[in-house]
């Protein structure tokens, strides 16, 4: 027994017996009734140390549980966002006061070119010499937001970024404060104070600066592309107009060139619709199971006097049993746009040769159209298949080519779900392949 229990044990026995001893029966009662409160309270107050000492118990288990519980769930959260940060396409660096780097992601490893390693601790200018960067770093510690920073980098390949710097400035007045300016809507913020670090995000918009400049190189092209004829023609109609009318063989030459002129802008304009149309995706490629050598007699029918006109000859080695998987109107107008740009550059006396090549054993039938013209210089392989792009202009616009054709002929091989290359010598002529899967692509995108 605790030696505390024990004292008021004796104190209560000492107790009863002065209530017993006293002579008034009153007297005696007023003790009992004494001694009663005395036992309530003493036992309330055990009850009460009890089951506070339970609850404290129970408490700390719990107060351990959900401590460790948020323990867990911080490591969770910690672990969910590093993963986050290192998931992002978009570079992040934090920076101290000190231009030192205290925090960053994959992303900016791979800007940066370091393959493995943190970038933590190092100062800026040990990263980088790009002096857009470190201004624009500079700025936010002063309290200035910077965006729209355009970044270049010149490694492998070239890269450009969009990039955005904020100032990380303490919680104890560096926040913006709005209130209510009447009907004005005026935000009041603090004025601008040095910040304790500073966060910059980096946006890859390589790809939207190739396609802006693609955009611009295509609205390009078409203006000059039109304005070529189109000059002509205005030329043409004013000479008519002074007087060349009243001239019968001038002027049936003059509406010659003009009529050759509005067909080639008319080809143009066509071209250029079709090619919109297939890159947006709203052409249907329907394919089936198609003979092959019927359609190649197709197309060299319908070219038959650009044949004549350039004297060469155009051979059908395709069997007769070939078959390929393909929409057919299609797949004629892809081997009508070869089998043209090779007559075209195929010099007299020579020879164009449409082949096929079954696809049984790679999963790839392969058209090959092949001609005995100049061939095309190496360099100019790569972009071949670009629009507008011409090895030789004056002569493509001479022999009445858009600069177009092989662009959809590339467009549409990609919607079959095949592609076309080509091969060359200069001196030795061409061989352009449509390459075509065996089976009809049914899980094709395109495929319609």
């Amino acid at each position: 027994m605790p030696k505390r229990n024990a004292y008021l044990f004796l104190a209560c026995v000492v107790f009863v017996a002065v209530v017993l001893l006293l002579p008034s029966f009153t007297a005696r009662a007023v003790g009992a009734i004494l001694l009663l409160i005395c036992a309530v309270v003493v036992l309330a107050r055990a009850v009460s140390n009890k089951t506070s000492s339970e609850v404290s118990q129970l408490t700390g288990d719990e107060s351990n549980h959900r401590d460790e519980q948020s323990s867990k769930e911080i490591f969770a959260l910690g672990k969910l966002f590093e993963a986050t940060m290192n998931g992002m396409r978009e570079g992040l660096l934090v920076v101290d006061k000190d231009m030192r780097i205290v925090a960053s992601n994959t992303a900016a490893h791979r800007l940066f070119n370091l393959s493995a390693g943190k970038l933590n601790a190092q100062r800026l200018t040990e990263l980088t010499r790009n002096p857009a960067i470190y201004s624009a770093f500079l700025d936010a510690l002063k309290g200035t937001e910077r965006s729209g920073v355009k970044v270049e980098t010149h490694g492998a390949e070239r890269l450009v970024f969009d990039l955005r710097v904020v100032p990380l400035a303490r919680s104890n007045g560096s926040a913006r404060v709005s209130r209510d300016a009447g009907e004005s809507g005026a935000e009041i913020r603090p004025p601008t104070r040095p910040a304790e670090g500073a966060l910059g995000v980096f946006i890859d918009i390589t790809r939207i600066e190739r396609l802006e400049s693609v955009r611009q190189e295509f609205l390009s092209n078409v203006s000059h592309e039109l304005r070529t004829p189109l000059t002509a023609i205005l030329a043409f109609v004013e000479t008519l107009e002074a007087g060349a009318i009243d001239d019968s063989e001038s002027a049936h030459r003059f509406l010659s060139i003009i009529s050759k002129n509005a067909s080639r802008m008319n080809d143009l304009i066509g071209d250029i619709l079709e090619l919109s149309a297939i890159e947006a995706g709203n052409v249907s490629v329907r394919t089936e199971q198609v003979e092959l050598n019927p359609i190649v007699n197709d197309v060299i029918s319908s070219l038959a006097k650009k044949v004549e006109s350039q004297g060469v000859s155009v051979i059908n080695a395709v069997e007769s049993e070939a078959t390929i998987f393909a929409d057919a109107r299609r797949l004629e107008q892809m081997l009508t746009n070869l089998v043209d740009n090779a007559i075209k550059f195929t010099r007299e006396n020579g020879q164009v040769t449409v082949r096929f090549e079954s696809g049984k054993l790679n999963g790839r039938d392969k058209i090959i159209v092949e001609d005995t013209g100049e061939g095309i210089p190496a360099q100019h392989l790569e972009r071949l298949f670009e629009r507008f792009y011409r090895v030789d202009r004056a002569r493509s616009r001479e022999l009445g080519g858009t600069g177009l054709g092989l662009a959809i002929v590339k467009h549409l091989a990609r919607a079959h779900g095949g592609e076309v290359t080509v091969t060359s010598e200069v001196g030795r002529g061409s061989n352009f392949t449509i390459e075509l899967p065996t089976n009809d692509p049914l899980n094709h995108p395109n495929h319609r």
